[in-house]
């Protein structure tokens, strides 16, 4: 490893080094690392680290990195092609984002891809690991619940919990044939308070209360916590403004005739069993729109004074002016606060600052990747799909117009804002702001944060369900108690920011911090997106091949000469281009160029697949009149 101390945060040292042990044989007896890494804290570069040193050791062949979301893989491939980290440990290892196609890795150094990808096709990727000695890197294994007794029948499992106990079945086969694993969360408890896979447990001071073993046979533990992050300058101070207000709703079955409650504040106000209902009114009225204008505004304002600063015309682009993102309770509301947003600009800008990221928008993947790679869009709305693992420093504020408020949660959302932008000046003069609504579940919240400071591996006790103390669980009823909103409005907005204990103290800045490369330079070593050119390349010279020879008379009108010629480049090459290697694509483009397609037409003569996929397409076609 050649990476310099300056260079590295705390627990990335400490992995480098064990790295090296484990290289030089001195750490043989572990076989699973376990990384708790505040969020924000830059828990990406380790796989980056542990497969660079342990592939040029010789004690391991492949990474497979497998990430909870689709949209975390392009960042998992972009932390391999980093130019800084690759000049600072030393590496020239690449992998690449891929899908359920044989030879997930092509030639590279592994591949990354997602729980619900392994859930779809297991075998293909047990097989995978199964031929190689594999460093297996598990991405927020929180997301991973432990097999439980009686777990089979599912009576007892949260809403939505299907999916993640379908990963954990997959993923157990891949846990158990790994050569190496290394896991990594920013919060290593489950909101459902379930045990997370694999991780070893003892059982706690309290029955029923288990801990997690941090001393036991084969671990090594590395922590990284919110206090250690502050005082390396490794992530923003937080600072809050709660916005308090008032809602009214109805109560009570409509066949009996609803009765209006309220106005009652959102605060309290010493009826602590309003809480839920005032907040879910909040979310869908009024109030929603007051807090959405104080983060817009506090946005437009930090832009503006950055861009006086840096002498910018007002509609001039550049990196590290500061995003807003705004995360929204469910999907129409997410619709609702994006209609306010735009109806806030001209219709021109409004379309190109403002988006939607959610998993019913066609193209959420592509506003993510510009939202984080590009100086537009400014403002993303979400409610789910980006507040994980979203790798994005310029976010500045948050909108945090959501009812969930369970602590792993709330930390993963807020640590959006504590990234230090490397395009935004000093770190003394950068900020990470949060707007909530103040009501007593987020006050409790700040409370235990700032006590706490988001020690990763420190066990809490467990607090008595209340009205001030959140469900073990999400709470995901979307009509709390059957009440109908009517109302609501802002009355009090108080800033406060969440100071660290101890405070935190200058830290020398990582080496190069400047020098990151823009979306352009940085997306040109990242392997998904050179297959997908190449692909593209290949696409445009086949269709120029079938224009040609149509307009030449050299093959009849009629029919679809382009899918014709695929088929016969990929008699030719023996493969489709989704399963090439980008060597393989990249020959296939020399071949294309010195071939003519209609040569080789005779390869199709008695291939029943391909006729019967011109067929098919055909009825299609007709179908279409």
């Amino acid at each position: 490893m050649t990476a310099s101390p300056r260079a590295l945060r705390t627990h990335q040292r400490a992995l480098a080094s064990l790295v090296a042990a484990l290289a030089r044989g001195e750490a043989g007896g572990v076989s699973d690392i376990l990384a708790a890494v505040t969020p924000g804290g830059g828990k990406s570069l380790l796989p980056v680290i542990a497969a660079a040193g342990l592939i040029k050791a010789g004690q391991v062949d492949r990474v497979v990195w497998v990430v909870p979301r689709d949209s975390l893989r392009l960042q998992a491939e972009e932390a391999f092609a980093d130019p800084l980290w690759r000049a600072v440990l030393g590496h020239d290892l690449s992998v690449r984002a891929a899908d359920n196609t044989r030879d997930p890795s092509r030639g590279l150094a592994g591949y990354v891809t997602t729980y619900q990808a392994i859930a779809a096709a297991p075998a293909l990727h047990l097989d995978e690991i199964r031929r190689h000695r594999t460093l297996l890197v598990v991405d927020e294994v929180h997301h991973l619940p432990a097999p439980s007794p009686g777990s089979a029948a599912n009576d007892d499992r949260p809403p939505g919990d299907e999916d993640s106990g379908a990963w954990s079945q997959a993923l157990l086969p891949l846990f158990q044939h790994a050569a190496l694993r290394l896991l990594l969360s920013g919060t290593l408890e489950r909101a459902d308070g379930r045990r997370i896979l694999w991780l070893p447990y003892r059982d706690g001071p309290q029955a029923g209360a288990p801990q997690i073993d941090l001393d036991a046979p084969g671990w090594a533990v590395i922590g990284y916590s919110r206090a250690q992050a502050l005082a390396e300058r490794a992530v923003l101070p937080l600072n809050f403004g709660a916005l308090d207000g008032e809602a009214s709703w109805l109560e009570g079955g409509r066949s009996a005739g609803q009765a209006r409650v309220g106005p009652h504040r959102l605060s309290g106000g010493g009826v602590r069993v309003t809480t839920r209902p005032a907040l879910f009114t909040a979310l869908r009225t009024g109030f929603a729109r007051d807090l959405l204008s104080e983060a817009f505004h506090a946005t437009r304002r930090l832009r503006a004074r950055r861009r006086r600063e840096r002498g910018l015309a007002p509609a001039e682009s550049a990196r590290g002016l500061g995003k807003l993102l705004v995360v929204a309770a469910d999907q129409a509301s997410a619709r609702h606060y994006l209609a306010i947003l735009r109806a806030w600009m001209p219709a021109e800008q409004a379309e190109r600052d403002v988006q939607l990221a959610t998993s019913s928008v066609q193209d959420a993947h592509a506003a993510l990747a510009a939202f984080r790679l590009c100086p537009e869009p400014a403002v993303l709305v979400t409610v789910a799909m980006a507040y994980e693992g979203l790798d994005a420093p310029e976010v500045a504020v948050v909108a945090a117009l959501t009812h969930i408020r369970s602590r792993p949660w709330l930390e993963q959302m807020l640590a959006r804002a504590t990234r230090v932008d490397p395009h935004a000046g000093p770190y003394g003069e950068q900020q990470a702001l949060v707007f909530h609504p103040d009501d007593p579940l987020f006050a409790r919240f700040r409370a235990e944060l700032e006590a706490e400071q988001g020690t990763a591996t420190r066990p809490r006790e467990p607090r008595p369900v209340s009205a001030l103390t959140p469900e073990p669980v999400r709470w995901r009823d979307t009509d709390p108690g059957g009440i109908t909103p009517l109302e609501s409005n802002a009355v009090g907005l108080r800033y406060a920011m969440l100071r660290p204990r101890p405070k935190p103290v200058a830290a020398p800045a990582a080496e190069g911090s400047s020098a990151r490369a823009v979306m352009s330079d940085a997306t040109s070593a990242i392997p998904s997106f050179s297959e997908r050119a190449v692909r593209q390349q290949l696409a445009a010279a086949v269709a120029a091949q079938a224009v040609e020879d149509e307009a030449d008379l050299r093959a009849p009108h009629g029919g679809n000469l382009p899918h014709r010629y695929n088929a016969v480049l990929k008699r030719v090459l023996g493969k489709g281009r989704t399963e090439m290697t980008m060597a393989e694509l990249e020959a296939a483009l020399a071949w294309l160029e010195r071939n003519r397609l209609s040569d080789h037409a005779h390869l199709l003569e008695g291939d029943a697949r391909y006729a019967w996929s011109a067929r098919q397409r055909r009825f299609r076609s007709l179908a279409r009149l």
